[in-house]
């Protein structure tokens, strides 16, 4: 049996292992996202541990039950040999009962230990392929639950990115119970994503005041969308608790009553289909919904307001994928496939200095990196012109870095989208020119000589030779000079 004093021994160096773990992750510089999330999940585990920890420890010295206090008291009243072979023979009497009790060593608990080979950490089976170790969103799910809403016309996964968090323009009739359930699975996954990519920022903190925001908000009457008097429409009616509808106008409610859905509905709740209607105001149990689907509304915003960079990201991923073909696809997922195998293996490694040292990146020169993590070499770097910037006023001033992106960029949809923009349908006439003016000059230009070849051609006059040959006018009087007619 274990003391209370030798249990607050044991607490204290708990405590000074978990800050001295904490320090060491703290301290490595994460080479990879990946890496970066381990180690934040690690120390974020850590500091829930501490913090229970140092709840029981302060339970210890709170000494409710004055046990510690007892024991005090017999170490230095009573005789010290008495206390000192009590508790020898307990410690001899545990080992005897329990011979193969494994010894708790708290320094090789929270060391950090390489990856057994063939294991898969947690951070792999977090996130799905689509989020990439949470550097974008997964919102296809979401999208296709979007589109099954009344009212919602169909749009694309790129314009669903842009507008998941608008909810002026949706109409409130249509605001329903699938709207809200659609609300409450897209919140729910922006708070996931949230306490997976950033487990160090105390996101239940953050979502609390995002609710307490609401909360004052909705009282002031500043939400957006849901301002007062106009989110609640001022009625009153009747209720009618076998079919969970409410009716505002008498008439209607009583020609429900004689319907046979309101029958059927009535005898399956055993109650009479006449007293069923229940006076209520509607206005109460509406601004209840209304309320709901507001906060939902409201923490979609501020999360994604907080998640602003990983849905920028999300976007341009989205864009470049499109433009992909599915052999660049196939490599994409080999590549990564391989700077998972890279990163498992590295892990294997001794935490040595030196090896810390030979792990750094060493890049003066700022030259893109390649899919193992590693800047690419100066001379493709040279050979591919990656340090020309191109810039394309069609494509809103977009700076492509080197001649193969640029050349790449006139089939892409970015620049096609911006022709189509400036009523410009054929791209392929218009390749290297990225000026609008020049655009716009040279597409009038092609319009007049097509308009100028159309006059030509109908006010060409025929004629025919004595053999029936038909030939313009022109051709014909240089024949007849020749004397070849």
């Amino acid at each position: 049996m274990t003391t209370t004093l030798e249990n607050q021994r044991l607490l204290h160096e708990e405590l000074e292992r978990l800050e001295q773990a904490v320090a060491d992750r703290l301290a490595e510089e994460a080479r990879t996202i990946r890496d970066r999330l381990i180690r934040d999940h690690e120390v974020g585990h850590f500091l829930t541990r501490f913090e229970n920890q140092s709840k029981r420890l302060y339970d210890l010295y709170t000494d409710e039950d004055g046990s510690r206090d007892k024991e005090i008291n017999n170490l230095s009243h009573g005789d010290p040999f008495v206390e000192f072979y009590s508790q020898l023979n307990e410690i001899r009497d545990f080992h005897r009962r329990y011979p193969n009790e494994p010894v708790e060593d708290l320094a090789r608990t929270y060391k950090r230990r390489p990856p057994l080979e063939g294991e898969i950490s947690m951070i792999d089976n977090m996130f799905t392929g689509e989020e990439f170790h949470g550097r974008f969103f997964d919102l296809t799910q979401l999208h296709e639950q979007y589109l099954n809403l009344k009212g919602v016309k169909r749009i694309l996964y790129l314009h669903f990115l842009n507008i998941f968090d608008k909810f002026e323009d949706f109409p409130k009739a249509n605001k329903n119970d699938a709207y809200f359930t659609y609300l409450t699975n897209l919140a729910e996954y922006l708070e996931g994503f949230l306490r997976k990519t950033r487990p160090l920022s105390n996101p239940d903190a953050v979502i609390r005041g995002f609710g307490e925001e609401f909360e004052e908000a909705w009282k002031a009457g500043t939400v957006a969308g849901w301002e007062s008097g106009a989110a609640v429409e001022k009625s009153a009616g009747i209720w009618c608790d076998a079919c969970e509808k409410a009716f505002t106008n008498e008439n209607t409610y009583n020609s429900h009553l004689n319907g046979n859905k309101h029958k059927k509905a009535a005898a399956a709740k055993g109650t009479d289909g006449a007293d069923s209607g229940v006076t209520k105001p509607v206005e109460a149990i509406e601004n209840l919904k209304h309320k709901a689907i507001a906060e939902r509304e409201f923490r979609i915003k501020k999360l994604t307001e907080l998640m602003s960079k990983e849905r920028e990201d999300t976007k341009t991923n989205v864009e470049r994928k499109a433009s992909l073909t599915e052999r660049e696809r196939q490599a994409e997922l080999e590549a990564l496939f391989q700077d998972t195998q890279v990163t498992l293996g590295a892990t294997h490694l001794d935490d040595d200095d030196d090896e810390d040292d030979e792990d750094k990146i060493y890049n003066p020169l700022k030259l893109p990196l390649a899919w193992d993590g590693k800047p690419i070499p100066f001379w493709l770097y040279k050979l591919h012109g990656l340090g020309v910037e191109y810039t394309c006023e069609i494509c809103g001033n977009f700076v492509y870095m080197g001649r193969r992106a640029f050349d790449k960029h006139f089939t892409e949809a970015r620049h096609v989208h911006g022709l189509r923009c400036l009523g410009i349908t054929n791209p392929t006439v218009f390749r290297e020119i990225t000026n609008i003016e020049e655009a716009l000059a040279f597409n009038d230009k092609l319009k007049t000589d097509k308009k100028q070849a159309q006059v030509t051609q109908d006010n060409v006059v025929q004629m025919e030779d004595g053999e029936g040959n038909v030939m313009p006018e022109k051709v014909y009087y240089d024949l007849q000079k020749q004397g070849l007619l």
